[in-house]
C-alpha cells in the first residue's frame, strides 16, 4: 500500500500520550461492512452499514474501494452527479483519480492525496480514472467519507480543497511502532491540514506487528476505528477487529489499538455530533423531506451548477 510512507518512524514527532487519570474507551459495537456498487459500477465496502445515524454523527457514510487490481480499461469512476448539504472527503491510498466540479475545483488525486469538497448549497462533480489508469490499469484503493453539515451551514458556498500527501501531518507513537497520517482535526497535540466546517478528526494509521497505539481522543467526540488491512485488537476488552469492520467506542479520553502478528492499517475517526434531524435521499442530505424535494427541483432546474465544457 503506497499512501505516504516513512523510512524510519523514529524521525517523526511523537504523539502526546494519555494522562495517568485518562479513561480508556471501551468498544460498544463491532460491525461488518456491506458490499455494494457505486458510481459506474465499481465495488465498495460500505463501512458504516451496521451503525445508526446517531452512532456515526457527524459522519454519514464511509465507502472503501479496493484494494483491487484492475486491468486496462477495467477501472470505473463516478460520472457527473449532484450533491447538496454535506462534504465529501476522498482519500486515495493507491492509484489516482481526476476530479472536476461545476465550481471550478478539481485536479488529479494520487497516492496519499485527499480531496475535500464542500457541496454546501449545491454542486455537480465527477471522479474518474485518469487516462493513465484507464489505459494501463493498476491497483486502486481509496476511501470516501461523507461529513454532515449543520442546518446553518447546509447552504454554504461550495469549496474544494486538494490536500497532497506531502501536506499531511505525520507523527508516531512513543515506541515508533505507528505511522500516523493526520488528515484533519487535532489528534494528541498534532493538527491535520484539512479545513473542516464540522469539528472532526481523521487519521490513517499503519501499526507495526506487535505494536500498540494509545491515543488521546477528544471526550466530546464520538470515536471509531475502521480496519483497512491486517488486524488488531481494540478497546478495554481487546476485541478482535478484522478488515472491513468498524469498531464504535463508548465514552472516555483515549483509545487503544494493538496489532497482532501482522501490520494493521486502519482509520481513526470521530467528531462532535450535530444532533439534528437527517433526511437523506441519494446525493442530497438535508434536515427535512421538503428540503430533499427542493434539492431535486433545484437540480432539475440547473440551480446546482452546470457541467463545464471539456477542456482542450
Amino acid at each position: 500500500m503506497p499512501a505516504i510512507q516513512v523510512a524510519d518512524n523514529l524521525i517523526l514527532p511523537r504523539l502526546v500520550g494519555p494522562l495517568p487519570e485518562s479513561v480508556e474507551r471501551s468498544v460498544v459495537k463491532i460491525s461488518p461492512a456491506r458490499a455494494g456498487l457505486e458510481g459506474a459500477g465499481f465495488p465498495v465496502y460500505r463501512g458504516f452499514a451496521g451503525l445508526t445515524v446517531q452512532d456515526i454523527d457527524p459522519f454519514l457514510m464511509l465507502d472503501q474501494l479496493g484494494p483491487v487490481l484492475n486491468g486496462p480499461f477495467e477501472t470505473k469512476g463516478a460520472p457527473w452527479h449532484p450533491h447538496r448539504g454535506f462534504e465529501t472527503v476522498t482519500y486515495v491510498l493507491d492509484g489516482e483519480i481526476v476530479h472536476h466540479d461545476s465550481n471550478g475545483g478539481g485536479g488529479i488525486i494520487g497516492d496519499g492525496d485527499t480531496q475535500w469538497m464542500t457541496a454546501g448549497a449545491g454542486i455537480l462533480h465527477d471522479e474518474m480514472p485518469t487516462d493513465k489508469i484507464l489505459n494501463t490499469g493498476g491497483w486502486q484503493h481509496g476511501i470516501q467519507l461523507w461529513v454532515n453539515l449543520p442546518k446553518i451551514l447546509k447552504f454554504s458556498a461550495p469549496r474544494y480543497q486538494g490536500i497532497v500527501a506531502s501536506k499531511l501531518t505525520l507523527a508516531t507513537s512513543s515506541d515508533g511502532g505507528a505511522l500516523v497520517r493526520i488528515i484533519a482535526g487535532d489528534i494528541a497535540a498534532h493538527s491535520g491540514p484539512g479545513s473542516t466546517h464540522t469539528p472532526i478528526a481523521i487519521a490513517h494509521v499503519t501499526l507495526a506487528a506487535g505494536a500498540q497505539l494509545s491515543v488521546p481522543w477528544n471526550p466530546s467526540f464520538n470515536a471509531m476505528v475502521y480496519m483497512l488491512l491486517g488486524g488488531a485488537t481494540v478497546g478495554t476488552k481487546r476485541h478482535a477487529l478484522t478488515p472491513h469492520h468498524v469498531a464504535l467506542f463508548g465514552a472516555g479520553d483515549h483509545m487503544v489499538v494493538s496489532a497482532g502478528d501482522q501490520t494493521a492499517d486502519f482509520l481513526l475517526l470521530g467528531g462532535l455530533p450535530i444532533r439534528e434531524p437527517v433526511a437523506q435521499y441519494g446525493p442530497f442530505v438535508m434536515n427535512t423531506q421538503d428540503e430533499i424535494r427542493q434539492a431535486f427541483q433545484d437540480f432539475e432546474a440547473g440551480r446546482l451548477g452546470v457541467i463545464p465544457a471539456p477542456s482542450g
